[in-house]
C-alpha cells in the first residue's frame, strides 16, 4: 500500500516550535514582524496572503500590511518596498506574486534587501544558495526538504529526479539537494523519454505547473512522490501527478491538498523568525 506524506501534520508541529521560539523571543525584547505587500485584486492572491497573515499571527509575530490598488505604478511599489526595508520592526518583505502586467517583478523582489527576502527570491539570495552561504531559501524547497526528513527519507546517495526547472521550485530545490550529498537530475514538461529519467530515481518531485503530467508510466516501484503543483479543476484540486495512478506502486506520496502546501507557509515562518535572528546579528556569514 502507499503511504500518503501527511504535510499539514508537520507543518502544524514546525509552526508550533516556531511560535514556541517567537515566544521566547518576546520575552527577550525582540519580536519578529512580517509584512505583506499586496497589488491588485487577485482572488487567488489576495486567500494567499490571508492565509500567511493568519499564520503570522498564530505565530505571535508582528502582522504588517501593505494593500495597493490594482493600477499602482513602479515607483508605487518601490516606495513601499523601501519603506518597510528601513523599518526595524519589519523581519521580513513578502511581495505576493504575480503582479499586474505593468509591473516589472525582478526589478521590484530585488529592492528587498537580503536579510528581509523571506521569499529567497532575490537575486543575492540565490547567489548565496549558489555559493553555498547561509542565507533565507525559498520556502517551497526548503518544506520539501523538511517533508522528506521528517518521514526519515535519506537524501545522502539518494537518486531525485527534479521534474521542473523554475526559479521559484526546481533550480533552487536541486542545489539544495545537492547540499545534502542525492544525486540530482532535473527534467521538465518538455524532456524526451520523461519515463527513462523518473523511473531510474528513488525520490521524485514534480514541479511543472502541468496538471497530470506524472502518472505510473514515470515512477519506479517504491519510489517516493513528492507533488508540488496544484490546480483547481470542476472536481476539486489537482497535482502535477496522476495520484491514484500510483496507489500500490509509490511507497510514499503527498496529497494535494494536505502534502507540500501547508509545509510553504510553515517555512515562511521559519524564514521570518530566522531573518529576525539574522537581522539582529548585523551580517551574513557562511554556513
Amino acid at each position: 500500500m502507499t503511504t500518503t506524506i501527511d504535510g499539514s501534520r508537520i507543518a502544524r508541529r514546525i509552526r508550533a516550535r516556531v511560535a514556541e521560539e517567537v515566544a521566547a523571543a518576546a520575552e527577550a525584547g525582540t519580536v519578529p514582524g512580517l509584512a505583506t505587500v499586496l497589488v491588485g485584486d487577485d482572488p487567488a492572491s489576495a486567500v494567499y496572503v490571508a492565509a500567511k497573515r493568519r499564520a503570522v499571527r498564530e505565530a505571535g509575530m508582528r502582522d504588517f500590511h501593505r494593500k495597493l490598488p490594482g493600477q499602482a505604478t513602479q515607483e508605487d511599489v518601490a516606495a513601499v518596498i523601501d519603506e518597510l526595508a528601513a523599518d526595524p520592526r519589519v523581519s521580513g518583505i513578502l511581495l505576493q506574486l504575480p503582479l499586474p502586467r505593468q509591473l516589472d517583478a525582478a526589478t521590484l523582489i530585488d529592492r528587498i534587501p537580503v536579510t528581509k527576502d523571506v521569499d529567497g527570491l532575490t537575486t543575492a539570495s540565490a547567489g548565496l544558495l549558489a555559493r553555498g552561504e547561509r542565507g533565507l531559501r525559498p520556502c517551497t524547497p526548503s518544506g520539501v526538504i523538511e517533508l522528506l526528513d521528517a518521514e526519515g527519507i535519506a537524501l545522502k546517495g539518494a537518486r531525485v529526479a527534479v521534474v521542473g526547472w523554475g526559479a521559484l521550485v526546481g533550480r533552487p530545490l536541486a542545489q539544495l539537494l545537492l547540499r545534502r550529498g542525492a544525486t540530482v537530475s532535473i527534467a521538465h514538461e518538455h524532456t524526451t523519454d520523461l519515463p527513462a529519467v523518473t523511473r531510474a530515481a528513488d525520490i521524485v518531485v514534480v514541479a511543472t505547473g502541468v496538471r497530470g503530467l506524472v502518472g505510473s508510466e514515470h515512477v519506479a516501484p517504491g519510489a517516493v512522490v513528492i507533488d508540488v503543483g496544484i490546480h483547481r479543476t470542476p472536481h476539486g484540486l489537482a497535482g502535477d501527478v496522476r495520484s491514484a495512478e500510483l496507489d500500490g506502486i509509490a511507497d510514499r506520496i503527498t496529497p494535494v491538498p494536505g502534502g507540500v502546501g501547508p509545509m510553504t507557509i510553515a517555512m515562511l515562518m521559519v524564514n521570518t523568525l530566522r531573518a529576525a535572528r539574522w537581522g539582529a546579528e548585523r551580517e551574513i556569514v557562511a554556513a
